[in-house]
């Protein structure tokens, strides 16, 4: 059962990154277009964010990780998404305010806006994989098994946002939708781990 929430979490982490980063350019785009310089915005700002968060969650799983803590961070990485629903268009005005470049306008929006809820969701892998390796002899076995599931959910995450969320649902609609299935995947992943002691 642990192995199962771990895995359910670490594939809702990978769908969700992708899923967010594909809209980042939809909400970008009213304000500085969608041309390479705001895709190569968005894409260095995820990088880097999930750069931090591998590291971050790597420190983490030093100290006695916990299913618990895993479950908090994917809650989390669905509030952080609260402030982009809020917050997105005043922050947008204000940087266009400040810059009109689109190559430093997105790349300081997009730092605002995503750059913490990337870095969480970065933090849950590295988190996720110690709590699978009970033995040394097994690490690359389970970092390879969860790296599987969450890269093909996050192509997963990418594909349905890109090809038919966007033209089913506006973009706060789906923002809802990503952060109340990290938080119900979160509290199901918890009860799920409980229930198997």
């Amino acid at each position: 059962m642990k192995t199962a929430a771990v895995l359910a979490v670490a594939c809702w982490s990978g769908f969700m990154i992708m899923g967010l980063e594909m809209l980042s350019g939809r909400i970008l785009a009213p304000t500085f277009g969608s041309s390479i310089y705001v895709w190569g915005a968005i894409i260095t700002v995820y990088m880097l964010a999930l750069s931090v968060g591998y590291l971050v969650g790597g420190r983490m799983s030093l100290a006695q990780p916990k299913i618990q803590t895993l479950c908090i961070m994917q809650f989390l990485s669905g509030v952080l998404l609260v402030p982009i629903l809020l917050f997105a268009d005043p922050v947008l005005d204000g940087v266009f305010a400040y810059t009109q470049d689109p190559r430093t306008g997105s790349l300081i929006s997009c730092v605002i806006l995503f750059f913490v809820p990337a870095a969480v969701c970065g933090a849950i892998s590295p988190y996720a994989v110690r709590l699978l390796v009970s033995e040394a002899d097994a690490a690359g076995f389970y970092a390879g098994l969860l790296f599987f599931f969450s890269t093909a959910f996050s192509a997963a995450g990418t594909l349905l946002t890109s090809f038919y969320f966007v033209l089913i649902f506006e973009v706060n609609e789906i923002l809802i939708l990503l952060m109340a299935m990290a938080m119900l995947m979160a509290i199901s992943a918890f009860t799920l781990s409980r229930r198997g002691r």
